[in-house]
């Protein structure tokens, strides 16, 4: 694409509209701080990397303070169940009167009442613009019972009605080919 033919300037509005209209699930990310303490930060942008070697990624502003305790340390990344929406309030700026309950398990703090927590390793800080992208590699798990708590469209959510169950991993064999699209 030439420069001639560049699209114009994004609007910041409409962009974080349409990343809005992706729903993810929630999460937070707790470490232990260089003074002992625990911290904890609410990152919508998680994603698994790879089962070989198992790595998963969160990206969070480089305003955030947490974001200072990550560099380099190990962190637990807490899927939060929908029961614990006071806690995602919590995270996101909106502390109710409980303070949310949480426990060293290994190495880092990690939260009570999680869908699922995956406990990590650095691996590595990627530059993310406003951003930074932080690789761990999952040194140990725990998978709950509970159904996450969702994010949709500047709302938090529950799960809805399936509309297909896929129990063999096929979706994340990744397809044996590119498809075409056909006008």
């Amino acid at each position: 694409m030439s420069q001639e033919t560049m699209l114009s300037p994004l609007n910041t509005s409409d962009l974080h509209s349409a990343f809005g209209q992706f729903a993810s699930g929630v999460t937070i990310v707790t470490t232990q701080g260089t003074d002992g303490n625990p911290y904890g930060a609410m990152v919508t942008a998680f994603v698994a990397v790879s089962l070989d070697p198992p790595l998963a990624q969160i990206t969070l502003t480089r305003s955030s303070r947490a974001a200072k305790h990550l560099d380099g340390s190990a962190f637990a990344i807490n899927i939060l169940s929908a029961d614990q929406l006071g806690i995602a309030k919590h995270f996101a700026g909106d502390a109710g009167e409980d303070e949310p309950q949480w426990l060293f398990n290994g190495k880092v703090p990690v939260l009570v009442g999680n869908a699922a927590t995956l406990e990590c390793r650095a691996w590595n800080n990627y530059d993310g613009g406003d951003h930074i992208i932080v690789v761990g590699e999952v040194c140990s798990l725990t998978v709950g019972q509970a159904d996450p708590l969702l994010f949709h469209e500047g709302a938090f959510h529950r799960m809805g009605e399936p509309l297909e169950i896929r129990r063999d991993g096929s979706w994340f064999a990744g397809a044996k080919t590119f498809q075409p699209l056909i006008p």
